[in-house]
């Protein structure tokens, strides 16, 4: 056991030294990445070890620290892996890289990456008009602007499909009402990606799906932070009210047609929850090993006892399954061949999986285990945010159910 370090004002210490990463890949799944991959891995690594106490304590106290949020654009890890000529472009396995080191260093931070980079600078690169991109596209990948992407309502969560939100015409305007719910940087004073449905009686596109990019200063928009968050406290989500927000006609993205368009940026997520999922269970499974090694009970280290070794061994079986699919998922997606219920079935393993390394580490550390500074109890937490959002278990079960029996079971 090792002695503490001053703290930094907020600074979480453990007396647990985490030295245990090299131990993590156990089947050398990382070890061959391309120099230019490695460069953007070891950028989010630097990243997180820069704000990893401020974001500690944001996460205590359940605030959000924006200026965070835009260093991560500032050191040009927000792409995501979205291409496009005016972004620095990352291969699927650089992208997924970062996006697990940025969840082993903190689950809140994950969230900022999937909401401003995997959400909104995707759907504008795909969808949005050349002015649109030219003037908003390169100031969500560096941060100056935060994004969020507004599709969940109150109403309808899994059933997204079933929007309520309506947007009509209104001369040389789009009038937009309805309510959004757990959007993320949707109270962040930037803008919005609103989907909704088109009500616009006689028109050839009334009912259909369409997207709205809103500056959150518009008249009628209005977003609240959700309060009482156990899980990812340190990024806020907002429940939006829109209340006959009034923008301009060329404020729709051409692209969007329909809500497969939504869906097209949702699928791509998923795989970016995958990659989540295996930076937490890292992160839980280095915490566990250096605990067991470390603390002393009975009179002999605890990684000497048959059942924590077992408990390890488990942990591991799970992590290493979690990394496998992660680099075959990368690179069928550098190959043009990943499907979305591919990105689902990683998607619906690795939450899985990192709930159940999350649950053992809690078990093996035992009353240490729901102490901040070990960061287990933490990462336990925000697991369970990243296991429900971009798709529940459930709904991920039947997509992949229809894909492998090719009957719906979808009302």
């Amino acid at each position: 056991m090792s002695d503490a370090a001053t703290p930094f004002p907020g600074e979480r210490v453990s007396s647990y030294d985490i030295t245990a990463r090299q131990d993590s890949d156990y089947y050398a799944v990382f070890t061959d990445i391309p120099a230019a991959d490695r460069e953007a891995w070891d950028r989010a690594k630097s990243y997180v070890d820069e704000v990893a106490a401020q974001m500690a304590d944001a996460w205590d106290r359940a605030e959000y620290p924006l200026e965070a949020a835009r260093r991560m654009g500032e050191m040009d890890l927000v792409v995501d892996g979205v291409q496009h000529p005016s972004l620095t472009s990352l291969s699927p396995l650089a992208a997924g890289l970062v996006n697990m080191e940025i969840s082993r260093g903190d689950g809140s931070l994950g969230t900022i990456l999937a909401v401003q980079g995997g959400l909104a600078l995707r759907t504008l690169a795909l969808f949005g008009s050349p002015a649109q991109q030219e003037k908003w596209l390169t100031a969500l990948a560096d941060g100056s602007v935060l994004g969020s992407f507004a599709l969940t309502e109150p109403d309808h969560g899994s059933d997204s499909v079933s929007l309520e939100t309506v947007a009509r015409r209104d001369g040389d305007s789009w009038v937009i009402r309805g309510a959004k719910k757990w959007i993320g940087n949707g109270a962040s004073g930037g803008i919005t990606f609103v989907w909704a449905r088109v009500d616009d009686e006689g028109a050839a596109e009334h009912g259909a799906v369409r997207c709205f990019l809103v500056e959150q200063e518009t008249p009628g928009y209005t977003g609240s932070v959700i309060r009482g968050k156990a899980s990812l406290r340190a990024i806020h989500q907002a429940h939006i009210v829109l209340d006959d927000v009034r923008v301009p006609l060329d404020a729709v993205l051409p692209g969007t047609k329909s809500f497969k368009d939504a869906s097209t940026v949702l699928y791509a997520t998923r795989s970016g929850v995958a990659w989540s999922a295996l930076g937490h269970a890292t992160a839980c499974y280095e915490a566990s090993l250096a605990y067991a090694t470390q603390r002393v009970q009975f009179g002999k280290p605890l990684a000497k006892f048959q059942m924590v070794q077992e408990r390890l061994t488990h942990m591991l079986e799970d992590l290493t399954a979690m990394q496998l699919y992660c680099r075959r998922m990368a690179d069928l997606e550098t190959a043009g061949e990943l499907r979305p219920t591919q990105a689902s079935l990683a998607k619906f393993h690795n939450t899985r999986a990192a709930r159940r390394i999350a649950s053992t580490a809690r078990d093996l550390l035992g009353g240490n285990g729901i102490l901040l500074e070990n960061g287990v109890i933490q990462h336990m937490a925000d697991i369970e945010a990243i296991h429900t959002y971009e798709g529940t278990e459930s709904v991920q079960a039947l997509l992949l159910g229809r894909d492998i029996t090719g009957m719906s079971a979808f009302a």
